[in-house]
């Protein structure tokens, strides 16, 4: 564990619970079930119990895990989005998050607005942000499409645009979360080549991955998450390892919902 000058990202004995509220029904059989007696109104779910990690600078962090283990979680904590229920995230630098596809990006503007609406979102200026766009253009190959309105891209352009706009800002931590399964191969190969750099530059990276060849060209240490708890922390091909017998043990996880 680094020592408390050496690290950009700490969390200390980390609990993350969700209120879930079931689905109201309109039928009368639905309120009768309501105003039984055993009925609960709502449950509490435990998304992370009680996780400890610190990440230094410069280090590409991977967390894996069957779905609903609490991977991206972690990363929405990182970036702010809530905060913990109990425990402590220290998170030092600028954050950038790549963690939905499309994210705050709005469906009427065009690529160039959201591109720019993102980067003041982040906290830099109109300016600064028209200044970057050329080269965010560029990497993404949306020069043809800038001006049109982001409801007629794809999935890949969205994937595209929104990673040249996370990385071209020269964030201290960078966020990834699947974004490589989106796109074509050539789009796939140019992220991979950036992160590398990121790497090389000394930025610090958390990499939420099910593609365990991509953890391990990118990653130098591995978090191994199920169920909310951290089961393993070390070296990639290790943590692989006991992931995939983890897989063979339990199955790959609850069906993919809502992430939280």
């Amino acid at each position: 564990m680094p020592t408390s000058n050496a690290y950009k990202i700490r969390f200390r004995d980390v609990w993350q619970r969700f209120r879930i509220y079931p689905k109201r029904g309109r039928t009368l059989r639905d309120v009768f079930i309501r105003l039984s007696p055993g009925f609960l109104a709502r449950r509490d779910l435990e998304a992370l119990k009680g996780v400890s990690f610190a990440v230094p600078p410069g280090e590409c962090l991977g967390i894996i895990g069957r779905n609903g283990s609490g991977k991206s979680t972690i990363l929405r904590l990182i970036a702010r989005i809530f905060p913990p229920s109990s425990g402590t995230v220290e998170v030092r630098g600028h954050v950038s998050p790549l963690i939905e596809l499309g994210a705050g990006f709005h469906s009427e503007l065009t690529g160039r607005e959201n591109a720019i609406l993102a980067g003041v979102i982040l906290g830099f200026t109109r300016r600064e942000m028209q200044k970057k766009l050329a080269s965010i253009l560029a990497f993404a190959g949306m020069d043809e499409f800038a001006d049109v309105p982001i409801r007629q891209y794809s999935t890949g352009m969205l994937s595209r645009l929104g990673f040249a706009v996370a990385t071209e800002i020269d964030p201290d931590i960078l966020l990834v979360d699947e974004v490589l399964a989106v796109g074509d191969k050539g789009f796939q190969q140019k992220c991979l080549e950036r992160m590398h750099n990121f790497r090389r530059q000394g930025k610090t990276m958390v990499f939420v991955s099910h593609n365990m060849d991509d953890v391990r060209s990118i990653c130098e240490r591995v978090l191994l998450l199920n169920d909310g708890e951290l089961l393993m922390d070390g070296k990639p091909d290790q943590v692989i390892v006991r992931y995939e017998e983890l897989i063979r043990e339990l199955g790959p996880g609850r069906p993919v919902r809502k992430r939280l």
